[in-house]
Formats: structure tokens, sequence, C-alpha cells
């Protein structure tokens, strides 16, 4: 058991170094794409401060009202203030794509540990299942699922995260893998201790820097999902502000007047564009090995 403690406090020092790695040596697109998401965290967390009106009061004698110093995002088809509704839209997307990333990530982790440490048939009837569950795209697992549950930005987010849950339990099932194989692993096994405990003590906190690489890279995935769902009018239902709701409404007025869809979408895209630039900053911070260069 000494070898086993003693293997399982190494990855901590490792995991602080890894973290002082990503402070001081992210190049200039990780920070600014951590700047841009602190912003949007931000408002997301309140958004009470950041947005000058109320996103669902509509004004109209300010309709389709270009951007100005009084509506910065221009006004929409009902004279709601679109960058108000941005605002409160980041609350409603990023905090149910918590919820979807959390569902896949535990789900995952869970399948994929377990598979791995008890293999056998277990393992072969379980990776079967998700093999059949990997052959169809995420966003139609979701879609099945949402249409079974019925519209709703929980039902959505729910579905979302049953979608990526199949991707999540085969990356961790082989990074379980490589885990299972260590010295210590086999110590433990030796000294009487339970499956439970051996994956709870030492696989988890071995894989759990992937496990993390993973979510946040889901998350970004998460975000776009709701919003695909919520354009489908799957998702949030007016009159929330939600990105992709407003992306569904602003179709009619791309031609005459643009600010309507296109501030929005610039809002969305580039928030998922920093969530992936930092996913890949943690990723070849945390597991060199899946470094693309």
């Amino acid at each position: 058991m000494a070898i086993a403690a003693t293997a399982a406090r190494r990855p901590r020092s490792r995991d602080a170094a890894r973290w002082r790695r990503f402070v001081w040596r992210s190049n200039g697109a990780s920070r600014a794409a951590f700047v841009f998401l602190g912003l949007i965290v931000a408002m997301a967390v309140a958004p009470g401060l950041a947005a000058r009106y109320d996103p669902v009061e509509m004004s109209p004698d300010a309709v389709l009202a270009l951007p100005s110093a009084a509506h910065p995002f221009g006004t929409d088809e009902f004279g709601r203030d679109i960058a108000s509704r941005v605002v409160y839209g980041a609350r409603t997307s990023l905090g149910y794509a918590v919820l979807a990333t959390a569902i896949s990530t535990a789900a995952g982790t869970v399948i994929g540990v377990t598979t791995a440490y008890y293999s056998g048939a277990f393992d072969t009837l379980v990776m079967r299942a998700v093999d059949v569950l990997m052959a169809f795209p995420g966003i139609l697992l979701a879609l099945i699922v949402v249409t079974l549950l019925g519209p709703g930005l929980t039902h959505a987010m729910v579905a979302v995260g049953i979608g990526q849950t199949p991707g999540v339990g085969r990356v961790v099932r082989s990074a379980t893998l490589g885990a299972k194989g260590n010295l210590y692993i086999e110590a433990s096994r030796a000294a009487g201790g339970s499956g439970a405990w051996i994956m709870r003590r030492h696989l988890l906190p071995n894989i759990r820097h992937i496990i993390l690489v993973l979510a946040t890279l889901g998350y970004g995935t998460a975000i776009l999902a709701g919003a695909s769902l919520s354009f489908l009018g799957l998702g949030a239902q007016p009159p929330t502000p939600e990105w992709g709701s407003m992306l569904e409404t602003a179709r009619g007025y791309l031609q005459s007047n643009w600010w309507v869809g296109v501030l929005p979408g610039v809002v969305l895209g580039a928030t998922l564009l920093c969530v992936n630039v930092v996913g890949d900053q943690l990723r070849d911070i945390l597991d060199p090995s899946l470094r693309l260069d």
C-alpha cells in the first residue's frame, strides 16, 4: 500500500506544474481567449450589471433600430434591445451547457472506468452498445431524445448530454486501460483493495487531466448543440433569450436588418472559438501525448 500511496501523490505535483505552465506559457491567443471567456462568464453570472434593458421588454417606438449609443447591437422586430438579450442569453446558453457537459462527463467517466477495470463480458457488452450509439451523430441522438422528452431547454440539454456520453466513455475507457497496467494498481489489488476503492483512489486521479480536457472541449460542443436545438424550436422557447433562438427569429431579417442576426451570431461564434482554444491549450499542457503538432 505504501507504493500505491506514493504513486498516488505524484500526479498532484505534476498537476501543479502543469497548471503553472498553463498560466505562464500560454500564447497570446490562449490568453485572449481566456479574457474573452472571463467576460462572457461574468455576463452570465451577473447579467443585470452588463445589460441596460430588460431582455423581454418590448418598445414599439424602437422596432428594428440600427446599432447606436442607446442600443449598441440595435433592436429586434419587437423593439427589444439585442445587446441585453445577448447578455442574458449568455446565462441561458452557458448555464444549460454546464448541465449537458456534467451529464456526459459523469456518465461517460463511469462507463469508461468501469468497463476498462472489470473488462471481460461486461466490457464487451457495454462497448458494443456504445459503438452502436456512436454510429449516429451526437446531434441526431439529441434530436431523438428531445423529441421523446418534448421541447424545452432543460430537455434539450439532457438530450445533448446523452448524445455526447458515448464519445466520452470511449476515450475515458482507453485512458483507463493505460493507467490500469501500472504497478501500483497491481499492488493495491494484492493488498486487498476493492475495485471501487482502486478506481476512486488510483484510476480516476491518473486520468482526471484527460477528463478535464474532454469536459472543456465538450462544453463548446454542448453550447453549439443547444443553440442548434433552439434554432430548430426544440430548445429555449420564446421569449426566453437564448443565442440559438435569437438566430432563428433573425432569419427573415438578414438581408434588410443584418444586425438582428449577425451580432448575436458573432458572439456565439467567438465564444465557441475561445472555448476550443482554451481546450486545445489545456490538452497540450495536461496531456502532451495528444498534441497535434
